[in-house]
């Protein structure tokens, strides 16, 4: 992608739209963090697009000032696709809630995902359905009792992480509404990586799910539970650094520290190639409960479908052969039926 020296503030990618979200709602904190971020792309606003499907989260289109498209109910990251590989130029980015990209789209995040489609996927999972007044989610904990589960769920719920990791993401971070600091790291390595990029959200509901997330949010929690990933660092936590995480036959586990050699502690690496380790990491916790990996899980480098797509065109272009409709639609599985 080109880029021109511009700069902006936050203001300029502020739309005229008076923001329509609960008060209160974790979507507020997302999309300043958003905004704020984008002052730092270093590219024209008219070269960025926001997608989204539907849902709470989908109204984020009209809050940007930059190019958007309101889509249907999951089928963000398939528009995206088109988006990207139309204009190799732009900054694509989808916005999808937990039942928009999980339920109904999840089938287009998978693709997308596996594709390796030049698109950056933010993921606001709050667990519930906010807009439709507080049905459970792919993502809500066993036993949740909503106006849709009214005895509780009996479904096991969706992994965002373990889902996009078996998709073979080739990027994947995981980040929290009200921590600006680290959803901004998240996105700035989100943006700047080849291919696609998953990046899950926990975000607060504070109508219908609130305080979903307090085991990782609250004073105590953030020190206690948060197992943040660090590129090339040991993998510790805890209120006294007491505790780390470990992988044994491909299986990671939390240990106290005392129990183990520095030498057992696991290295964060985002570069593995194999995505069993990251995949691993992302089954200490099913959920915002206990001790939970934020950040980076895994950012790779292979060719992105937009790469792959083109390349064909070109190489259409360059043998400058005149192609035959007809022989092509008659190649195969074509026959003559006598009257």
């Amino acid at each position: 992608m080109s880029k021109v020296p511009v700069t902006y503030k936050r203001t300029d990618f502020q739309s005229d739209q008076e923001v329509k979200w609960c008060p209160g709602c974790g979507d507020y904190t997302i999309l300043a963090s958003v905004q704020n971020y984008m002052t730092e792309l270093g590219i024209p606003k008219e070269n960025i697009v926001f997608a989204s499907g539907i849902g709470c989260a989908a109204r984020f289109p009209y809050y940007m000032n930059t190019y958007g498209i309101h889509s249907i109910h999951g089928r963000a990251p398939a528009v995206a696709t088109g988006i990207s590989v139309s204009n190799e130029e732009l900054s694509v980015w989808v916005v999808s809630g937990d039942g928009d990209a999980l339920s109904i789209g999840g089938n287009h995040l998978i693709h997308a995902l596996r594709k390796n489609v030049n698109i950056k996927i933010l993921l606001f999972n709050n667990q519930i359905y906010g807009l439709t007044k507080g049905q459970y989610s792919p993502t809500s904990e066993e036993g949740k009792k909503t106006k849709s589960s009214p005895f509780g769920t009996v479904e096991m719920p969706l992994n965002p992480m373990s889902l996009a990791l078996g998709a073979e993401a080739s990027f994947v971070a995981r980040s929290i509404d009200m921590d600006r600091d680290l959803t901004a790291d998240v996105l700035r390595e989100a943006s700047s990586h080849k291919g696609s990029a998953f990046v899950e959200i926990y975000q607060n509901c504070n109508v219908f799910n609130d305080k979903a997330f307090e085991q990782l949010t609250t004073k105590e929690g953030k020190v206690a539970n948060r197992i943040n990933l660090i590129h090339g660092k040991p993998v510790t936590f805890g209120a006294e650094d007491e505790l780390a995480v470990t992988l044994k036959n491909g299986k990671a586990e939390v240990v106290n520290k005392a129990d183990i050699s520095s030498d057992d502690i696991y290295v964060h690496d985002v570069q593995e190639k194999n995505p069993s380790v990251a995949f691993s990491l992302s089954r200490l916790s099913h959920g915002p409960y206990g001790p939970t990996p934020v950040g980076i899980f895994r950012k790779i480098e292979r060719d992105t479908y937009t790469e792959e797509i083109h390349g064909q065109i070109d190489a259409a272009k360059a043998s400058k052969g005149e192609g035959d409709l007809d022989k092509l639609i008659r190649s195969l599985g074509t026959w003559e039926v006598s009257t």
